[in-house]
């Protein structure tokens, strides 16, 4: 998968794996990552499939209607990315987390999803449930912070409410942050996820 990688200050630090949203590419979080943390390393990706010229990280059939195959096909393939990378790049495959945005929130929701130990943790900037109606492997110890939009049109209060609910169910510890917005990413909900972050990963 065509990446950008930055090797950290600090090794001890998580890698971040950032997931940009639709049209957009490897380039467009590396700032929020600095934000966030700008000692930890970073592995950002681009997604492989192509809608109308806009990269995304899988095929949807209509606006907020995924291609349940294609996401799972995807997902593994992200997965497995990260296992190659980690190997690659010297990384501690346990201490990755993910930074999507939209699609990008999606995709990373996704690996949470369907593998245990995908990811450390996750920021989750407008995300949809990924899938319904599946087991969620047991997410004892990973903490995700999902960033919202009350008049978010794509990805509605409801939707969000019930991606932590899932999360939660699965052990997962989910902060939801509310913004009065739409489906933008705002300055504001950048530095909740990177005071939430900071206070659970560098106890600031």
């Amino acid at each position: 998968m065509k990446h950008i990688f930055q090797k950290g200050k600090d090794t001890a630090k998580p890698t971040f794996v950032l997931l940009h949203g639709t049209g957009g590419n490897e380039l467009d979080l590396l700032p929020l990552a600095g934000k966030i943390d700008d000692e930890a390393a970073i592995l950002s990706v681009r997604g492989n499939v192509l809608e109308n010229g806009m990269p995304r990280f899988f095929r949807r059939l209509a606006e907020g209607v995924f291609d349940e195959e294609d996401l799972i096909f995807r997902t593994k393939e992200l997965y497995e990315f990260l296992n190659e990378a980690a190997v690659k790049y010297e990384l501690d495959r346990h201490n990755m987390i993910a930074i999507g945005y939209s699609n990008g929130a999606n995709i990373a929701g996704s690996l949470l999803f369907h593998y245990q130990d995908a990811l450390k943790g996750a920021i989750l900037h407008h995300p949809m449930v990924p899938r319904r109606g599946i087991d969620l492997p047991d997410l004892s110890g990973k903490s995700v912070f999902i960033g919202a939009g009350t008049n978010d049109p794509m990805c509605t209060p409801e939707e969000s409410i019930e991606l932590q609910s899932l999360l939660e169910k699965a052990n997962a510890n989910v902060h939801l942050h509310w913004e009065n917005r739409g489906h933008q990413l705002t300055i504001g909900e950048v530095e909740a996820a990177a005071k939430w972050y900071q206070q659970l990963y560098l106890h600031k």
